[in-house]
């Protein structure tokens, strides 16, 4: 049997709230997983440990409940006014599926840090 090699990503796990997540900055993600698409939501989901159908991530940094499988990708921004472009993936727990239509509350906090 082969395995595939595991890989480094810097991230940070942080907690706001009731949230938790893995945390990361564009630049320093695969460059294949730097663009919306596949690659991106399949390193993810693995970080994160879904799908696992018994709903417990223990095979990742999921905590088995929505407020604890997010993940957020943060990078400088160049749109005027701003400075960080901040975007927000809800990993599912038991299917492949990362929902990136949303927002989330832990994003307040963070920029408060910032």
């Amino acid at each position: 049997m082969t395995n595939k090699p595991q890989i480094k990503i810097l991230a940070t796990y942080m907690r706001g709230g009731t949230s938790k997540g893995v945390f990361f900055k564009l630049t320093d993600l695969p460059e294949k997983a730097q663009v919306p698409g596949e690659c991106r939501d399949k390193l993810l989901l693995r970080v994160i440990g879904s799908p696992d159908p018994y709903g417990k991530q223990t095979d990742g940094m999921g905590g088995a409940t929505s407020s604890t499988s997010k993940t957020v990708i943060l990078s400088k921004s160049d749109e005027a006014g701003h400075d960080v472009d901040y975007l927000f993936g809800q990993v599912a727990i038991d299917k492949v599926f990362v929902d990136w239509s949303g927002d989330c509350q832990i994003k307040s906090e963070l920029l408060q840090v910032i």
